[in-house]
């Protein structure tokens, strides 16, 4: 039976979701509306749905909302959310009504559309010191982070909050006498998912989200425990239409870089097998493409578009990041879900997966200058804790690396948990190998005597005009989750770029 409407408070902000469940897009919807709000701040939802009277509460507590009341009438249920709880409740005045489904124009964003070609693009040296793409962020620059995502920052405070913080990044590698200079992925959330953000038809979302709309809620939570920082702070991309690139997704951090320094500018970006795990949740994703394939061509094409912008606009280096890999190869159950660097969706066997992530790579990087393009893997970076990451040397991926048709391999070598860098040794005789001789997990400084000795060893192995000198992995993976400080970060680097000194000299 219907019960009267009885609201003991006023929503700041309300929405109607009509018949919409919890599986088929209302949890993105409520999303959208509760971001924006201040902690404290109250959102009406209305809906038609039966099942909401049951999910919505879960989806409550695990998020840390605090539902207020529900209320049914005329067949129309009122749910009244407080985002955080009422205890925070402030007299801020409430947001305007967010617009749905709304990208803004490039020339909005202060991103030019196309990037010009500079003069000369900087040759990257043999035995060049880089790192791999990541650098821990700042406290206020998270801070940033978050109210940006939540729609409480606005894109021009946003982008000159993550401008500081790249020059300090920059400037720390700078003083670290590296040869190739990233911006730190200041500007992410994280390497990968933070492409969902900047995609039309693509919306970020906490893992706690995602509970409500998989098969087997129990056993995806004890997943999300495997995570090191807390899954409502983790943001997944939730696909709900056809996938577009409405806006670069990386060159306005290429040219701020540039602008910055002479040095070679390398730029990562997420790989298409790894999108494509991460993007494909058959929960949500399958209402917008009907196969994981027809997904992959999407992201494939963005890839594309993108490589090609950037290479116009001078990236010395495009480094494709494709982890998960290893999760193909070292984790033996056939559709098991991994949270391995955020790949959630299942998979099939390894040797249908490595075919379909080479098809999809060599895809992108088609007709693209093979010296100006790499691929990094690695077997996890989301924790201190190697025993809680993947383990195996590079014979399995071999034929897979030999196949893909880039021009530089910086791999993962300094943890005992990658096995003897001599498993690579057949590599093709034109490509390069970025050598990981620090490990951003631990908290000691390699010692000078020890990373020479191995570089030397890879000098030999591949010569020394085929080698860089990288670290493991990225030093701040996750922005929320870095596994290094920036103190230790800056150490390991000048570590390396004085061993590259001495191998020079010799």
């Amino acid at each position: 039976m219907d019960e009267p409407v009885r609201q003991s408070y006023r929503p700041d902000v309300s929405f109607d979701g009509g018949d919409l469940d919890c599986g088929s897009g209302l949890l993105l919807l409520i999303r959208r509306h509760i971001d924006p709000l201040a902690r404290g701040q109250i959102l009406e939802v209305r809906s038609t749905e039966l099942s909401v009277e049951q999910d919505l509460p879960s989806w409550c507590r695990l998020t840390g909302n605090e539902l207020i009341s529900s209320s049914r009438n005329a067949g129309t249920w009122s749910f009244l959310v407080c985002k955080g709880s009422l205890a925070e409740k402030s007299e801020s005045p409430a947001p305007t009504q967010p617009k749905l489904g709304a990208v803004r124009p490039v020339e909005e964003t202060g991103i030019s559309a196309r990037a010009s070609k500079p003069a000369s693009i900087p040759a990257i040296a043999p035995l060049s010191v880089m790192g791999i793409g990541s650098w821990p962020r700042p406290r206020w620059m998270l801070q940033a982070m978050h109210e940006h995502v939540e729609g409480r920052l606005g894109d021009a405070e946003f982008q000159a909050t993550a401008d500081d913080a790249v020059r300090l990044s920059v400037e720390a590698q700078l003083r670290s006498a590296v040869d190739v200079v990233t911006d730190g992925e200041q500007r992410r959330d994280n390497y990968a998912s933070f492409v969902g953000g900047l995609l039309e038809n693509c919306q970020l979302i906490p893992l706690t989200d995602l509970l409500p709309l998989v098969d087997d809620p129990e056993e995806f939570e004890k997943e999300l425990l495997s995570l090191d920082v807390p899954a409502s702070e983790v943001r997944h991309p939730a696909v709900f239409g056809k996938l577009r690139r409405g806006r670069p997704l990386a060159t306005h951090e290429l040219e701020f870089t540039q602008s910055l320094t002479d040095r070679p500018v390398k730029i990562a970006l997420p790989g298409p097998y790894l999108l494509t795990r991460i993007m494909w949740m058959e929960c949500i994703s399958d209402k917008a493409y009907t196969t994981r394939e027809e997904l992959a061509g999407d992201i494939v094409q963005i890839l594309r578009e993108e490589l090609h912008e950037l290479l116009s606009a001078g990236a010395a280096l495009v480094q494709f990041d494709e982890p998960v890999l290893t999760e193909v190869v070292f984790t033996g159950a056939k559709n098991s879900r991994s949270f391995m660097c955020g790949a959630l969706s299942e998979k099939g066997s390894a040797e249908h997966e490595l075919a379909f992530a080479r098809e999809l790579i060599n895809q992108v990087v088609a007709d693209a200058p093979l010296h100006r393009t790499a691929i990094h893997v690695c077997r996890g970076n989301w924790t201190r804790d190697e025993s809680a990451a993947l383990s195996g040397d590079y014979r399995p991926l071999v034929p897979t690396l030999k196949a893909l048709n880039v021009g530089n391999y910086l791999l993962e070598l300094c943890t005992p948990r990658a096995g003897e860098m001599e498993a690579l040794k057949d590599l093709p005789q034109d490509r390069r190998v970025g050598i990981g001789l620090v490990n951003p997990k631990t908290e000691i400084v390699e010692s000078l005597e020890e990373i020479v000795v191995k570089a030397k060893k890879a000098a030999d192995l591949f010569g020394a005009d085929r080698i860089f000198l990288n670290p493991d992995c990225g030093f701040a993976t996750f922005a929320d989750n870095p596994v290094c400080s920036s103190r230790l970060a800056e150490a390991k680097l000048s570590a390396l770029a004085r061993a590259a000194e001495i191998l020079r000299a010799r």
